[in-house]
């Protein structure tokens, strides 16, 4: 890779870093760890630039890095609770449901979510989202639509499971 695409890979990464965050923190609900998933991917993206064949494919390549990043701390923290929630853990009633569509898109199973947040957060082309993903058109549209489905009757009222 050469310089020049060194250059623009950097003030890629510094131009939307704002992008980055709100990408990372609709996964992970918490600034520190939202702040610390996007240092890791543009460490990663730094250090793998030499991957990054196509210029042009820069922005869904970097979205995997972050969103492999943020799901990889989703996974630890399925092993681990942190000691803010443990106050919750001896609750007998679930706190009230959040009406907001994010918390809605967050009920979603995690493959349904993290395409709906790449299409309508990012604006990523269904094709860019089968790159990120790592599954063909084909099943990222018929995860986007029934997504899409499942939001629309949860906002009618019903439960989106």
């Amino acid at each position: 890779m050469s310089s020049l695409t060194d250059n623009s890979l950097e003030r890629y990464l510094v131009e939307n870093q704002a992008r980055f965050y709100r990408l990372a923190y609709s996964y992970l609900k918490h600034p520190e760890d939202a702040m610390d998933a996007v240092q890791t991917a543009v460490c990663r993206a730094m250090e793998r630039r030499s991957a990054l064949r196509d210029p042009a494919s820069c922005r869904s390549w970097f979205c995997r890095i972050l969103v492999n990043v943020c799901l990889d701390e989703l996974r630890r923290r399925g092993r681990t609770l942190p000691l803010s929630e443990w106050e919750e853990v001896g609750r007998e009633d679930p706190p009230p449901a959040d009406e907001s569509l994010a918390q809605r898109i967050d009920q979603l199973p995690l493959a349904v979510g993290t395409v709906i947040k790449l299409r309508f957060y990012e604006e990523l082309s269904l094709r860019e989202i089968a790159n990120v993903t790592g599954n063909n058109v084909s099943t990222v549209k018929s995860r986007l639509y029934a997504g899409l489905k499942k939001l629309k009757i949860s906002m009618e009222g019903e439960n989106i499971e």
